[in-house]
């Protein structure tokens, strides 16, 4: 079985102390991949360098619920749902990584960009799904052919960490990879539209003879330790943000969630979109009563944002639609890129901690459908400055 080693960490690259020592600032954990027994692992936890040891765990793009190309005029409706329209602010100078299936880096809403790609999947850089594409346009996305998909249109630097293989397989490994990555490259956002394969997993094992109760057992124990591993990440990545800047992590909550077909069926937010100190995010859908949670959105979000029938690049060089939490993730990536600009005009240290501050004191509940259980929106409905 293959785990994930995280052991004492390495210095981290930028990140300094208030008294300007880089010696004393957090440090990012060094990662290895190891083939190993269930006694070398037992043996491994009990190492004193060796933080955290999770087995590697399948993972799935939170695919969308539905796409299909546009050609109207007209801006996406996400980005008056959340204010960028009228915002002052437009993301520039705050650098933002997207993990997902790569990026049409020669699409029209990518123009003028510097946009750096690293390959995790082993497939190389491009993306053949089209589903990182779209996410990233959300996010950062020029104007293409008169609408406006981006939020934070100002964003000039994007890292594309492609984390799915063109056959949309991938692991825990490339999130890890990924996540150290981009915050090695000073990421100020990081947007996730991903979830664990808890089913493969299981299925995989049974696949090998394993006893069913066996298997789930597995499982659950390595879901267990694969959750310690994220919030031991995201705990460094706090650290960082007290004697650095730090980085926002944006997590879409997952599609499993089925209120169309029963109103109780309905799944919390799941790995990583769980961890501690993650910005999970719900999605919203346009309603006459105001905006409801969407029948497939999952529960216990920190946070929502339009995440139906949203207008984006695609990788045939035009714009599809799209629906899910995938969709409504960028959105709050977005709008966190903008409170990096607007913080860094004030007189003080802006962090990533501040960001999220702010982006959660700013939600708004006006607007919402009524009747509504907060378990499902958060804290609302995500505002630019």
């Amino acid at each position: 079985m293959k785990y994930i080693i995280l052991r004492n960490p390495r210095q981290s690259k930028g990140a300094v102390s208030f008294r300007g020592d880089a010696s004393e600032s957090p440090e990012l954990p060094d990662i290895e991949v190891a083939d190993i027994s269930a006694k070398e692992g037992r043996d491994l936890a009990r190492d004193p360098k060796v933080r955290e040891l999770a087995p590697q765990m399948p993972i799935r793009l939170i695919q969308s619920r539905g796409s299909s190309a546009v050609n109207e005029d007209g801006d996406s409706w996400g980005i008056a749902a959340v204010r960028a329209d009228v915002s002052a602010f437009t993301g520039a100078g705050t650098k933002v990584a997207v993990l997902d299936t790569g990026i049409d880096r020669e699409h029209p809403a990518f123009t003028g960009m510097d946009i750096e790609e690293r390959d995790f999947s082993g497939c190389g850089n491009g993306d053949k799904d089209g589903h990182g594409t779209h996410c990233a346009g959300t996010i950062f996305g020029r104007d293409v052919d008169g609408s406006r998909i981006g939020v934070a249109r100002g964003v000039q630097h994007a890292l594309i960490g492609k984390i799915f293989g063109d056959d949309l397989q991938g692991s825990s490994e490339a999130i890890v990879n990924g996540i150290t990555w981009a915050l090695d490259k000073e990421a100020q956002v990081i947007s996730m539209s991903i979830g664990f394969d808890f089913p493969r997993m299981v299925d995989t094992l049974i696949g090998l003879d394993w006893p069913k109760e066996a298997a789930y057992s597995f499982v659950i124990e390595a879901y267990r330790k694969n959750l310690r591993m994220f919030d031991s990440l995201m705990a460094n990545n706090r650290a960082r943000g007290a004697f650095g800047s730090g980085c926002v992590v944006v997590v879409a909550a997952g599609n499993e969630s089925n209120r169309g077909g029963n109103p109780e069926y309905e799944v919390a937010a799941s790995l990583p979109a769980a961890a501690e100190g993650v910005l999970s995010v719900g999605a919203l859908s346009p309603s006459p009563g105001g905006y409801t949670i969407a029948s497939f959105s999952n529960t216990l979000p920190k946070v929502c944002a339009p995440g139906t029938r949203i207008k984006s690049a695609y990788p045939d060089g035009g714009l599809h639609t799209m629906c899910g939490t995938s969709m409504a993730c960028p959105h709050v990536a977005g709008i966190a890129a903008l409170w990096w600009e607007k913080l860094s005009t004030m007189p003080v240290h802006a962090n990533a901690n501040m960001v999220v501050s702010r982006i959660d004191a700013n939600c708004r509940i006006e607007g919402l459908a009524p009747g509504m259980d907060p378990a499902v929106y958060g804290s609302g409905l995500v505002t630019a400055p």
